[in-house]
């Protein structure tokens, strides 16, 4: 059994909280603008709307208003016109004009973290639709946040915000400059750092966890760093059949992610370290 006993976080990975106010990008598509509407941490400059979506995005804003949000009102528009803001997405008729979150430290990450919770970290992962699928997998699965570097990483951006598909109004993002120190202050607040190598001898399912765990994502090329890769407590693979070398990163979090969520916290497995398989 590992438990860590939890203690103040360091503060080397502070950063201050403060959002970018000049700057504006496109949140486009259906869930991803109805989420980014919905989030009262979003300050929203404008919404596009075309005819045949009017009825519903209004409705939904109405609501909103009723429960106290401020917003701008939607302006219905050609589709041409959402074609022009949101050039490279499926828009699906919506687009709303937002200033980026402010940044979140990993402390206040920590400051929200229940006795059972995952973190997933992300080594050097590049690329915007990987980040954005990953977010939206960690708010199905009810990870807590996606914590990475703020060097050698996508900003948010419009592809980002469609790939998350809501995930990032839900799923707070926390960029922190030291990765490896980071994975540190986790384990000193009691995560148990599981990094995810596919040359690893030991599934998923079958290493030692905690009730707060950090899942640590390594990029499809390099995968994770030498001393990222030093600093986890255990490294576990997913068993496939060998008919692919890999799977994509962001498929690989949504196959790690239910599989640290449908063990339940009382399971014989959970903790153990018996090297007994779940399944």
């Amino acid at each position: 059994m590992h438990r860590r006993k939890s203690s103040l976080v360091t503060r080397n990975d502070k950063r201050p909280s403060t959002p970018c106010a000049e700057q504006t990008l496109w949140i486009s598509g259906r869930h991803a603008s109805l989420a980014a509407l919905a989030n009262p941490d979003r300050l929203c400059r404008r919404v596009l709307v075309t005819p045949a979506g009017a009825a519903e995005v209004s409705g939904v804003m109405a609501g909103l208003r009723a429960e106290g949000r401020v917003l701008p009102e939607p302006e219905v528009v050609a589709r041409a016109v959402i074609d022009a803001v949101a050039p490279e997405a499926v828009h699906q008729g919506v687009a709303v004009q937002v200033t980026p979150l402010a940044p979140l430290s990993l402390e206040a990450v920590l400051d929200r973290a229940l006795t059972r919770a995952v973190i997933v970290v992300l080594d050097q992962i590049t690329d915007p639709h990987n980040v954005g699928a990953i977010l939206r997998s960690a708010a199905a699965f009810g990870a807590l946040a996606v914590v990475m570097q703020d060097r050698h990483v996508p900003p948010e951006t419009a592809a980002l915000a469609k790939a998350a598909s809501g995930g990032l109004e839900s799923v707070p993002m926390a960029r922190v400059v030291n990765l490896t120190r980071a994975i540190g202050s986790l384990k000193t607040a009691g995560f148990w750092a599981i990094g995810l190598d596919a040359a690893a001898p030991l599934s998923l399912a079958r290493v030692d966890r905690a009730d707060r765990i950090a899942l640590v994502l390594g990029s499809e090329g390099q995968g994770l760093r030498r001393l990222v890769r030093a600093e986890c407590d255990s490294l576990a693979s997913l068993p496939m059949t060998g008919a692919v070398e890999s799977l994509n990163v962001s498929n690989a979090a949504a196959v790690a992610l239910y599989e640290l969520v449908r063990t339940p916290p009382d399971s014989p497995h959970h903790l153990a370290g018996t090297g007994t398989p779940l399944i």
